[in-house]
């Protein structure tokens, strides 16, 4: 087992509402050639990252259990995170589907569990319905600390307005798509006056950011790379941030953005390509399989 670098210096961390620490940057993984093992291994060794973001549906999780065991870094220094897919929604579906997933990942408790989407199918149940019916047994999960914190991914106001009045609990996060094209400030308002971490996954815009003349500019400005200029954007402006990359050289790159700043007037120029751009357009019908 190689050891970890003693090199590497921890990220800064945001409270959520129950006092756990999340890491505010964090290696993102996806399906579909979202994942590299070396990569991970690489990222938790020699970039001092200890945020790990997955799900179910990425069908990395048993993956991730071999990769955090080479790396050498400790359960208990680590912050993981997964979801609950679409498929297991329901109050006993929910509880198997997330003590699955901390056997895949080879851990006795979850530092977060978000379900996936808002959108779930039951039959002789609304959406609302089934939403509400899953986070309670989310918060069955929470209160036994299988789950240590609990959230959600991808739901918008009147979904948390809805879950505010049918349960107990109110989400520790929210996960949702932010980046320089799509910054739904609204919804970021809306979560910090309830105490709800925000979190944002495809900063870079699956790549979309980097070739803007914008950032490219920006990066010239500071001396440093479009990804980093989106990656630090993203940061000062408060939120979780979740990049991926399966290349060991872009981790190290995302990884190095705490040693400078944006000025003020750089991020309201940043602030201001927002053009509603948003990539990720999955119905039910699509994410059900």
């Amino acid at each position: 087992m190689t050891s970890q670098d003693p090199n590497v210096s921890e990220f800064p961390t945001v409270s959520l509402s129950n006092d756990q620490k999340i890491p505010i940057l964090g290696l993102g993984t996806s399906h579909d050639g979202g994942y590299s093992h070396e990569a991970v291994v690489f990222a938790l060794q020699k970039c001092g990252i200890r945020h790990i973001d997955t799900a179910k549906r990425y069908g990395n999780e048993s993956q991730l259990q071999r990769a955090i065991m080479e790396s050498g870094v400790k359960r208990q220094d680590l912050w993981l995170t997964t979801k609950l897919w679409c498929r297991d929604y329901g109050y006993e579906n929910t509880k198997q589907a997330c003590l699955e997933s901390c056997q895949r990942l080879g851990v006795e408790y979850l530092d977060l569990y978000l379900i996936h989407w808002p959108d779930g199918r039951i039959p002789g149940k609304s959406c609302r319905e089934v939403r509400a019916e899953t986070w309670g047994a989310m918060e069955e999960l929470y209160e036994k600390g299988i789950c240590r914190s609990i959230g959600v991914s991808n739901f918008l106001i009147n979904h948390l307005e809805q879950l505010k009045e049918d349960c107990h609990i109110v989400p520790h996060v929210n996960q949702v798509e932010y980046h320089p094209f799509q910054r739904p400030q609204e919804l970021v308002d809306y979560c910090r006056s309830r105490n709800i971490v925000f979190e944002g996954y495809c900063p870079l815009a699956k790549g979309q950011a980097l070739i803007h003349p914008n950032v490219i500019n920006l990066a010239k400005k500071y001396g440093r790379t479009p990804a980093q200029i989106c990656i630090r954007w993203s940061i000062q402006n408060g939120i979780v941030t979740i990049p991926k990359s399966t290349k060991a050289e872009r981790i190290k790159e995302n990884c190095e953005v705490f040693d400078f700043c944006l000025r003020k007037e750089d991020m309201e120029f940043l602030d201001a390509i927002n053009i509603e751009r948003k990539l990720i357009h999955l119905s039910y019908p699509l994410w059900k399989g």
